[in-house]
């Protein structure tokens, strides 16, 4: 498991008792209820309900909504810490959590009192966990702004048609924070809405038989006439992609703790089978090859380290860290596949192996480049600060 004293007291960066106890709760779970089936849940693609319902008893599934309000009341950096704890042992978890977390974080910033009540309150308690966060589209994976399901209105009512893809927990979420296009072209006509398990109208695809990640419940949601209350509209008509945007920087951090967990995993497992493994008389930590791998992929991570706190403190304090977060995404999902390759191929061909863990390490970090953001799409949000700052 991930050894955070190790890590942090490297970076020479204080935690609060708070961020402790966030990170030390999740690593806790996470060695004794995710890390000894996450293999056979690979495998089988389980979905990890009951650890998920169980991942809610310790408030995992509201770690950003405040104490006040019926959530953990946990910050970014204890979030951050938190998702590497869970991906260190299982990446499908950890992206389950993210989902969830995600949801959670938008009605608390944007439900209304109404809404807050009969929908976030279940949620809190632990009723109606997990939920998914419904944005991608067939057409628009990255250009979430090109959505095309749209949202009619119908009286005291908006009826959905359309598809969302790639959605996570979607085969088992209690309701969907779907976002649909209510009012002409552009990111002004998007608005936001909660659609419960059930709904006429909406069906839930087949899971998805997914290279890695198996286990995160993965789906398409199909909207056909799909008729849903206007007391179920998320903030105001129109201001859905706010919505959206609001939530993505606390986001990229999360999946940047997730990847580094993830990666920080494949480096104990390839630097423990280096020490083990003897080749031509020698074990392969005396060979210089090894000892560069090695080198490079403790700075790289350490790197990566520095970014993700770095822009999880900023969050923390009130700033909107849109470089920040994207660079600290990018180069923490882009350092999780170096790492994890050149730990794979320390393996050699037991690397190929499903009998050891970096085979699933391997493929369930090849997505972290691809969801919550594209590494190209990071690259561009990065780019147009630097030129809104200096040009």
């Amino acid at each position: 498991m991930l050894d955070l004293n190790r890590v942090i007291s490297r970076l020479s960066i204080e935690l609060t008792e708070e961020q402790q106890l966030a990170f030390s709760t999740a690593r806790d779970f996470a060695e004794r209820r995710l890390l000894p089936r996450a293999a056979e849940r690979d495998k089988s693609g389980h979905f990890p309900r009951e650890e998920v319902q169980e991942l809610a008893g310790l408030g995992m599934h509201a770690m950003w909504v405040p104490a006040s309000a019926g959530g953990a009341g946990i910050d970014h950096v204890g979030y951050a810490l938190a998702m590497a704890a869970v991906g260190s042992a299982c990446a499908s978890t950890a992206t389950i959590l993210a989902s969830s977390n995600l949801v959670a974080k938008i009605l608390a910033e944007h439900g209304s009192d109404e809404q807050k009540a009969r929908v976030l309150g279940p949620y809190l308690e632990g009723e109606t966990v997990p939920v998914s966060f419904a944005l991608s589209e067939p057409g628009c994976g990255s250009d979430a702004a090109a959505l095309t399901t749209t949202a009619r209105a119908d009286g005291d009512a908006f009826v959905l048609d359309g598809t969302k893809m790639w959605t996570t927990s979607a085969t088992h979420a209690a309701f969907h924070l779907v976002f649909a296009r209510s009012d002409g072209p552009g990111p002004e006509g998007i608005s936001a809405f909660v659609i419960e398990k059930g709904t006429p109208g909406l069906t839930i695809g087949k899971e998805e038989d997914k290279m890695g990640q198996r286990a995160s419940g993965t789906a398409a949601l199909h909207l056909e006439g799909c008729r849903v209350p206007a007391a179920n509209l998320i903030g105001r008509r129109g201001g859905g992609y706010a919505v959206a945007l609001s939530a993505l920087g606390a986001g990229r951090v999360g999946i940047a703790g997730l990847s580094l967990g993830l990666a920080e995993a494949a480096f104990a497992a390839g630097a423990g089978y280096a020490g083990e493994r003897r080749a031509f008389g020698k074990a392969l930590t005396e060979f210089q090859n090894t000892q560069f791998v090695l080198a490079d992929s403790r700075m790289e991570l350490d790197a990566s380290w520095l970014l993700a706190l770095r822009a999880a403190r900023l969050l923390d304090g009130g700033d909107r860290a849109v470089a920040e977060t994207s660079m600290a995404k990018l180069f923490a999902t882009e350092t999780a596949g170096r790492v994890v390759d050149r730990m794979l191929q320390l393996h050699g061909g037991y690397g190929y192996s499903r009998d050891y863990e970096i085979e699933r390490l391997y493929r369930d970090a090849r997505v972290t480049r691809i969801y919550e953001g594209t590494s190209e799409v990071q690259r561009i949000v990065i780019a147009r600060q630097l030129l809104h700052t200096f040009v």
